[in-house]
């Protein structure tokens, strides 16, 4: 049996479909879209938050995006929360920041051993964060457990609504405190189930009644406590940084 054979030309552009056919043109991705802030992704430009938009910016914000919980990578190990839904604009608030990318170019700034651990800044971010503050949503129920994840806040004088940072926040590690110490370091009234946590996790409860706890760290306690234990600088700058990474889960 004889094998028909083509010509080479169109034998290859048998490949394109079909002979003398020119090849289908290339459509080009648009670019992402771009936002004031830097981030290129959706979402509130964060340079266009302020404190007399805010609430209403946050509320929305949390209606729309009701997950709970952020996997948080660092290179000592992964950290995941938990953001508690009675502290609504707290957890909407960091939402926000994380969808954006905003704290993947920020590390823990300031760590304390038996204390905390503050991250949220950094000398070299290309995506820009107008100033704004998150007003208090202090609960009584939330206190200053170990793992617990608070917001960082001006002192009183500068701020005596006790409005959060819109960005720096901490992870508590604090040590076993007896009731005694519990109780004469606390800033308000411990339930004894408060009480037997302190003595038994761990915390600060100097902190309880002052800053706005939003959520706990519910995988990665230890961490935390690594992150505590990096050496510092005077200023309690890890002299190694500790970046981080952020993404929604849950």
């Amino acid at each position: 049996m004889l094998r028909r054979v083509l010509p080479l030309a169109c034998a290859t552009a048998l490949l394109l479909g079909a002979c003398n056919q020119s090849p289908p043109p290339v459509v080009e991705k648009p670019a992402p879209p771009t936002t004031p802030d830097g981030s290129g992704r959706p979402g509130p430009d964060l340079l266009s938050m302020a404190d007399s938009n805010a609430v209403a910016v946050l509320t929305q914000y949390g209606r729309e995006h009701p997950e709970t919980e952020v996997l948080v990578t660092t290179r000592l190990g992964n950290i995941r929360v938990r953001l508690f839904e009675d502290t609504p604009l707290h957890r909407a608030n960091f939402l926000l920041l994380v969808n954006k990318g905003y704290f993947d170019q920020t590390v823990f700034y300031r760590v304390v051993k038996d204390f905390v651990a503050q991250g949220g800044n950094s000398d070299s971010r290309t995506i820009q964060l107008r100033k704004y503050h998150v007003p208090s949503e202090i609960r009584p129920q939330h206190f200053h457990r170990r793992g617990a994840l608070g917001m960082a806040r001006y002192d009183d004088e500068k701020n005596p609504q006790r409005l959060s940072s819109s960005h720096d926040f901490y992870f508590v590690q604090g040590q076993k405190l007896t009731p005694e110490q519990a109780r004469a370091t606390a800033n308000r009234k411990l339930t004894p189930a408060q009480v037997k946590v302190y003595a038994t996790e761990g915390g600060v409860p100097a902190l309880d009644g002052q800053y706005t706890v939003f959520g706990e760290v519910i995988e990665g306690l230890d961490v935390v406590e690594k992150i505590t234990n990096e050496p510092v600088d005077p200023y309690k700058w890890p002299l190694k940084d500790i970046g981080m990474k952020m993404q929604v889960v849950k």
